[in-house]
């Protein structure tokens, strides 16, 4: 199946403890069905110190699952995605606003 979410989208969040949030879809991993996004379902982690870097407490970015999140379109809303065939290649596009995304 075709990826309904790829690297670089601007994504909100439906559902958890980070809902309404926006932000850029970082990694994708379709077979744990999973998504780092910026800024959404940060953890702190205990980074050992090393001669090149500093050790502490580091917020990072978790995976989050892909049905807790929805493409932003155009006007800033979440919105389904579908496909189409334009000119002979399969184009993803908003369900809202029928723009190609």
């Amino acid at each position: 199946m075709a990826a309904k979410l790829k690297k670089g989208d601007k994504v909100v969040v439906l559902a958890g403890k980070d809902k309404g949030k926006q932000g850029e879809v970082t990694a994708v991993f379709p077979k744990e069905n999973k998504a780092i996004v910026d800024g959404v379902n940060m953890a702190i982690r205990h980074q050992r110190q090393t001669q090149a870097s500093q050790g502490g407490r580091v917020s990072k970015a978790m995976p989050i699952d892909l049905s807790n999140l929805s493409l932003m379109d155009a006007n800033g809303k979440a919105t389904r995605v579908g496909f189409r065939e334009e000119d002979g290649k399969k184009v993803r596009f908003a369900k809202t606003t029928g723009d190609v995304i």
